[in-house]
């Protein structure tokens, strides 16, 4: 599930899935954004954007799946 599926969900749903309110994604979003534009950019671009890495992350610690699982789930090597 992308974000730009999950981002119309109902807050409560939304917390369910991830563990954090859009409000509280959306600040920590921000603050990765910020740092991203401050990284070095080397190697090839990723698969995933910014909301869909930060959403992959919180769903990883949101439920400790296995990086096989989360890979599967998202169409990235494990």
């Amino acid at each position: 599930m992308t974000y730009e599926q999950v981002k119309s969900l109902k807050s409560e749903d939304f917390k369910r899935l991830c563990g954090v309110r859009p409000d509280t994604f959306n600040e920590m979003l921000e603050v990765v954004r910020s740092l991203h534009r401050t990284k070095q950019k080397t190697g090839r671009p990723g698969k995933l954007s910014l909301e869909d890495q930060l959403l992959m992350t919180l769903e990883y610690w949101r439920e400790y799946r296995t990086y096989f699982h989360i890979g599967q789930s998202w169409g990235v090597n494990e």
